[in-house]
C-alpha cells in the first residue's frame, strides 16, 4: 500500500471531515479527490443498470488503517460524527458492494494483510490479505485455501467473505455458507466506543455476503485444503449437452480430486482471445482443474466424447494465465473486453433435473442467453451455479428473462441490484442478520443503503 498523507479535505462534503481527521490522529488518509473517486468504484459496470445507477458515487476521504487499533479509531470517530463508513479491500465485486452511496469515509483495509498463524487445515489472517499471496505462503506447508473467486490475483480474503458466495473449489467444498467454510471472523463495531467481537462457527455467517454492513472484518479464520499439483484443462465438444454430461459425471466421481468444472456453450468462447489454441471455432467447452494424481481417471471418464485442447500445470506467477481466469465471472469479463453491451445473470439450477433445466433455459432464449455453468455442491447435493451471458437489450427484457427463469424453478441472485435483499435468491435479509446489525451498527453508518430493510436508531 502506498503511504497515504494528510491533506486538506474537500470543503464541499456534508460531513465533518476535518473533525474526523483530527479525531484519528496519525492514521493515514487520502483526500486527493481524483484518487478518492477512482477507489470508490468496483466492477459494478458489468451491469448496464448498475453502471447508470452508481455512476459518480464517491466517498469524501479514504482512511488506510495499519492495524486493528487504527480501525477502532476510525470507527469511533465515524460513530461520534455520524459519518457513513464503507469498507473497501480489492474492490473486485460486481454489485457495487464497495461503492459509498452516501459519501463519507472509505476504509481501505488492505494494510491488514498478515497471516497471524496457520496449522494443518486452518489459517488465521488479516482481512486485507490478498488470496494469491496467502496461497503462496501456505503451499510450501502443503496447504491452500479451499476456494477462491476467479479474481484471486486481485481479491482479498475479507472481500471474498463479505461480498462473495463461492468459486473455484466449490465443486468439492460448496459455497461459503456451507458449515465449516468460515471458521471465525473478528469484527469491530461502529459505536462511539467500538467493541471487538469474535464470531465463531455459525455466528461468523453474520458477515458473509453482507457487503460490510454488519461490522468491520479485521481478521478471519479460514479452512485450508491439501495443496495438490493442479492441471489446467480445456476439453472441446461438438454439443453443449455432452459437455454438461461429462462435467456432471466427473463432479459426481468422488474419487476424482477436482477444483473446477465449467461447461461453456458456443459462441461464448468466441470472446476468448488469449490461449487461442484452447478454444476452437464452433466448439462447446468444459474447463477443468484436476489434481495431477486424478488425471488418468478424469480421462477415463471423458473417453472419446471430447478433445483435450489444453493441458498444462496450473501457474499463477506474473505473466502466466491460469485457466480459472476464463471461468466464474471472469467468463463475463472476457466477453466484456470485446463487447461492453453484453451482461450476465447468476442462477442456481435444481439438482434433480439439472441438465434438462439448463437446456430448457438455453432453448427458451436462443441466441439471447448463452449458457455458462459452474458445478458446485449446494446443501450436500451436486448442482450448477451459472453465469450465462446475456445479449442485453433493455431493463424490461432483462427482468422478463429473470422472471421466466424463476417461473421455471431456476433461482436467480440478481446481479443488477445493489441491495442485499434484492440480490438474494430469497429476496430478503435474514432476521438474525438484521438484529445483529442493530447491535453492531446502531446508527446505520456501515455502507448505508445496501441493507434496504434496516432502520437505524434515531
Amino acid at each position: 500500500m502506498n503511504v497515504a498523507t494528510k491533506a486538506t479535505p474537500d470543503a464541499t462534503s456534508r460531513y465533518d471531515i476535518a473533525g474526523f481527521i483530527a479525531d484519528i490522529g496519525d492514521v493515514p488518509v487520502i483526500t486527493e479527490m481524483q484518487s478518492v473517486r477512482r477507489r470508490s468504484r468496483d466492477f459494478f459496470w458489468y451491469s448496464p443498470i448498475l453502471n447508470a445507477q452508481l455512476h459518480g458515487k464517491s466517498a469524501d476521504i479514504i482512511a488506510c488503517p495499519r492495524d486493528e487499533a487504527d480501525v477502532i479509531r476510525v470507527a469511533a470517530s465515524c460513530a461520534k460524527r455520524r459519518i457513513p463508513l464503507t469498507v473497501r479491500a480489492g474492490a473486485t465485486g460486481n454489485y457495487g458492494q464497495a461503492v459509498p452511496l452516501e459519501g463519507g469515509v472509505l476504509l481501505d483495509i488492505t494494510g491488514l494483510n498478515k497471516i497471524e498463524w496457520h496449522r494443518p487445515g486452518v489459517v488465521r489472517v488479516g482481512a486485507g490479505a490478498k488470496m494469491d499471496e496467502m496461497d503462496a505462503q501456505l503451499r510450501p506447508t502443503g496447504w491452500e485455501l479451499r476456494m477462491h473467486p476467479s479474481t484471486k490475483r486481485m481479491a482479498t480474503i475479507g472481500g471474498f467473505v463479505a461480498g462473495g458466495s463461492g468459486g473455484v473449489g466449490s465443486v468439492t467444498y460448496g459455497g461459503l455458507r456451507e458449515p465449516g467454510n468460515i471458521i471465525a471472523a473478528r469484527i469491530v463495531t461502529v459505536e462511539e466506543t467500538p467493541r471487538v467481537i469474535e464470531l465463531r462457527a455459525e455466528a461468523a455467517q453474520f458477515v458473509n455476503r453482507a457487503y460490510g454492513t454488519t461490522g468491520i472484518i479485521t481478521a478471519l479464520e479460514m479452512p485450508t485444503a491439501p495443496a495438490w499439483p493442479w492441471i489446467d484443462l480445456v476439453i472441446a465438444f461438438d454439443d453443449f449437452e455432452t459437455a454438461m454430461q461429462v462435467g456432471q459425471e466427473v463432479a459426481l466421481a468422488d474419487g476424482v480430486v477436482k477444483k473446477l468444472l465449467t461447461p461453456i456453450a458456443w459462441p461464448l468462447p468466441s470472446y476468448f482471445k488469449e490461449l487461442p489454441h484452447a478454444f476452437p471455432e464452433g466448439k462447446n467447452l468444459l474447463v477443468a482443474m484436476i489434481a495431477e494424481a486424478s488425471l488418468e481417471s478424469f480421462k477415463m471418464i471423458l473417453g472419446n466424447r471430447g478433445a483435450i485442447t489444453h493441458e498444462a500445470p496450473n501457474e499463477e506467477a506474473p505473466g502466466k494465465l491460469p485457466i480459472y481466469e476464463f471461468t466464474w465471472n471472469h467468463t463475463t469479463l472476457q466477453a466484456l473486453k470485446i463487447d461492453r453491451t453484453v451482461t450476465y445473470l447468476q442462477c442456481l439450477f435444481p439438482h434433480d433435473r439439472l441438465i434438462p433445466s439448463v437446456l430448457q433455459m438455453r432453448d427458451m432464449f436462443p441466441g439471447e442467453v448463452i449458457p455458462h455453468c459452474e458445478f458446485i455442491r449446494f446443501g450436500g447435493r451436486m448442482t450448477c451455479s451459472a453465469l450465462p451471458l446475456i445479449i442485453y437489450k433493455d431493463p424490461e427484457r432483462l427482468n422478463e428473462i429473470i422472471r421466466l427463469h424463476e417461473a421455471n424453478g431456476v433461482f436467480i441472485a440478481n446481479p443488477h441490484v445493489y441491495t442485499l435483499e434484492d440480490g438474494s435468491r430469497h429476496k430478503r435479509a435474514d432476521v438474525d442478520q438484521l438484529a445483529f446489525k442493530h447491535d453492531v451498527d446502531p446508527y446505520g453508518l456501515l455502507n448505508p443503503g445496501k441493507m434496504r430493510t434496516f432502520v437505524p436508531k434515531a
